[in-house]
């Protein structure tokens, strides 16, 4: 951080109670264009500080940051295994850009080289950070020692199992490293030897994927890997599209992630007393939905997500709802058994890009077709805006008194 700021820096942070916490030079490194390929590819774990020195939430962080890479690095003294560093956005904005950075001080995670999917949004303390990175470097692979322990393994995010003539190999680390990536979207299982012998071709290792069903939403329910073991790339493929689901469950944990992703919600709100419809509704995502990369299926909870109900008019008692909320308004499809009718369900999503969605809920279906043209409303006096609820969950997004935010400004849908 820049000297000439210092003062101002150390003002700030004896307003907030931080100056508990020194700054210990040379705790963390300093992150640039010219050597943030060779940090991230030469370590089993990076934790980023993406910060500007005028950010009041970057000061803060700051001397917590160094203090707990300092603490850190006694712990993990092998050289390899975690660097803390930090990014200056102001003056490495190249670096800044590369990794998508849209707030600040934002915490990006870099797992075996790959930029994680979700950023560290837990608690800013030094205990706090140590123990992520404590948990991050524990082994993220269980070995089963019983036949029976595996066969009542249970994963709701499904199970990868990987039988392995012996520990000490390429296909075994790079079994390993994929489950340090993809540990939060699956289990990842493990066993050795004469064990698993009979479970696998003879002279071969071999991984397979498994999940639940009737609790999870897979592409496929079972699968093995046919692809070249001894390549990391194309493990990780294999396991990232078997683990990743379709359809999500939404928490207030998870929900900020999930909406700085930028994809409008497809939501089904449930009763937590009746889970056929969560089931039916991954299956209708499943079979009867183009593949889409435009939006994202999620699941809520409708008592814990009572509020965006009240806001659409509706309660617990009317569940199960599908609706559809776009960040900036909410759109409330008509009738949930609808959902088994060809077309019905993809034809609502579809017209919230087409814009026709957005002018239905403000002006009705009623209105005259002339007043849609080419893919666009023309004004017209004659007719009246309706009410549309605003969006419920734009409130869970990166809230400004965590961050400084960076405008971005999005079209209506």
């Amino acid at each position: 951080m820049a000297t000439g700021k210092l003062t101002c820096c150390w003002a700030v942070l004896l307003i907030f109670g931080c100056h508990q916490v020194a700054p210990i030079a040379g705790s963390s490194v300093v992150v640039g264009d010219h050597n943030i390929d060779k940090i991230v590819e030469s370590n089993e774990l990076v934790l980023l500080n993406f910060y500007t020195d005028w950010c009041p939430f970057s000061t803060r962080l700051a001397p917590i940051f160094e203090e707990a890479a300092r603490q850190i690095a006694v712990t993990f003294t092998e050289s390899g295994r975690v660097t803390m560093g930090k990014v200056n956005c102001d003056t490495e904005s190249n670096v800044a850009e590369r990794f998508d950075i849209i707030k600040y001080p934002t915490l990006k995670v870099v797992r075996h080289g790959m930029i994680g999917k979700s950023e560290y949004r837990g608690q800013r303390s030094v205990q706090a950070f140590y123990q992520f990175v404590v948990q991050e470097l524990a082994d993220p692979v269980k070995e089963f020692h019983t036949l029976e322990e595996l066969h009542y393994a249970k994963g709701d995010t499904g199970l990868v199992v990987g039988y392995f003539m012996e520990k000490n190999n390429t296909e075994y680390e790079n079994y390993r490293k994929v489950a340090s990536i993809l540990k939060k979207e699956c289990q990842f299982l493990v066993g050795f030897g004469e064990l698993t012998e009979k479970l696998h071709p003879a002279g071969k290792n071999l991984i397979i994927f498994r999940a639940d069903a009737t609790k999870s939403s897979h592409r496929e329910y079972y699968s093995e890997f046919s692809g070249n073991m001894t390549s990391f790339d194309d493990l990780l493929t294999w396991a990232d599209d078997k683990c990743i689901q379709l359809v999500r469950e939404i928490t207030f944990s998870n929900a900020e992630a999930i909406g700085e992703e930028g994809l409008p919600f497809v939501m089904l709100f449930y009763d937590k007393n009746n889970m056929q419809p969560v089931q039916e509704f991954k299956t209708v995502v499943e079979t009867k939905l183009s593949p889409s990369s435009l939006v994202n299926y999620l699941t809520a909870d409708g008592e814990l997500f009572g509020h965006p109900l009240k806001h659409l008019g509706k309660t617990k008692a009317d569940l199960p709802i599908i609706a559809i909320d776009s960040f900036r308004h909410m759109y409330l499809f008509p009738r949930y058994e609808d959902i088994h009718k060809p077309g019905a369900l993809q034809g609502f999503i579809d017209d919230l890009y087409t814009g026709k969605l957005h002018h239905h809920f403000h002006y009705g279906e009623s209105v005259p077709t002339s007043v849609w043209e080419n893919g666009s409303m023309v004004e017209s006096n004659n007719i009246v805006a309706a009410v549309v609820p605003d969006s419920q969950f734009k409130q869970l997004l990166p809230s400004p008194h965590r961050y400084t935010l960076i405008n971005r400004t999005k079209d209506e849908l």
